[in-house]
């Protein structure tokens, strides 16, 4: 008999909360062009839209969640409500409090215009620095999570937008 799979709320986005504040870090802090911003939309959630530029070797946009405490020790990874343009973006999870310090990502594929639930599992997210994966650096410490993140770095200028309802954790 298999065991259901227990879900757990960790951000709602469909009801934004003053206390808890998203900021952008594009390419621009290296001198590229690109520009992002998070929002709250009603009846969607966070909007994380822009346009990524190729320019002055830039090609990234990003935001990040305000620093938080989430225990993620009893998941065995996340679920995400998004709902995207068929690009590919990244989730990042943070465990320390330096601006510039690693992130735990992984990438998750969108369909355009199309609400969907992606599943990613812990072992899914490796840890970089500016986008180079490191092979020395520990796995994930899920119950020092301090921060989420979304990115966008396909290379591919233009346009972009993601609307996350939620994210959840899954045992």
């Amino acid at each position: 008999m298999m065991c259901p799979v227990k879900e757990t709320t960790i951000l709602n986005f469909t009801e934004p909360s003053p206390e808890f504040s998203w900021n952008a870090i594009d390419d621009r802090i290296m001198g590229g062009e690109s520009r992002s911003q998070p929002e709250y939309r009603t009846g969607i959630g966070l909007r994380f839209s822009g346009v990524v530029s190729l320019a002055n070797k830039g090609g990234f946009a990003s935001i990040r969640s305000a620093t938080g405490a989430f225990d993620l020790s009893p998941f065995s990874g996340l679920i995400i409500r998004v709902r995207g343009d068929g690009r590919e973006y990244k989730l990042s999870l943070r465990t320390d409090l330096f601006f510039d310090g690693i992130s735990y990502q992984t990438s998750f594929a969108t369909t355009k215009d199309h609400w969907e639930e992606i599943r990613l599992p812990f072992a899914a997210f490796a840890p970089t620095h500016h986008g180079v994966r490191l092979s020395t650096v520990a796995p994930l410490e899920k119950a020092a999570v301090k921060s989420f993140g979304f990115f966008i770095a396909d290379r591919q200028a233009g346009p972009f937008q993601l609307d996350i309802a939620w994210i959840k954790g899954a045992s």
